[in-house]
């Protein structure tokens, strides 16, 4: 039964083999068509992983620097509370009447009302 599988795909396996250009039949094909699907792969990789997380990095890293007293803001740890004096790298977040917490900027998650 091993011998069945095996054999199987050697069968399916071995026309795609004799397709490929051996040099004994004269041609020299071009050395970059192999490199062409590695090419595409990271084509695609970029176009649908870096490029729209570099978009969103820089989105965010705008809102960030658009930060400014009254905002409402939403913090990564999900806090809701009111901008009530913004630093460099901390922002002071009124949460309740007479409560306040520093936040760093990079761990706010969205503005939601300006």
């Amino acid at each position: 039964m091993m011998l069945r599988t095996i054999s199987s795909s050697l069968l399916i396996a071995l026309p795609l083999v004799s397709c490929v250009p051996s040099p004994e039949d004269g041609r020299s094909g071009n050395p970059l068509i192999p490199l062409l699907p590695i090419v595409l792969i990271f084509a695609v990789f970029y176009l649908l992983l870096i490029y729209p997380k570099q978009r969103q990095q820089k989105k965010h890293e705008q809102m960030l620097s658009d930060i400014k007293k009254g905002d409402e803001v939403i913090t990564s740890a999900g806090i809701h509370g009111r901008v009530v004096g913004v630093g460099d790298r901390v922002v002071v977040v009124r949460i309740a009447e007479n409560v306040k917490i520093e936040v760093e900027k990079s761990h706010i998650a969205a503005i939601t009302k300006r």
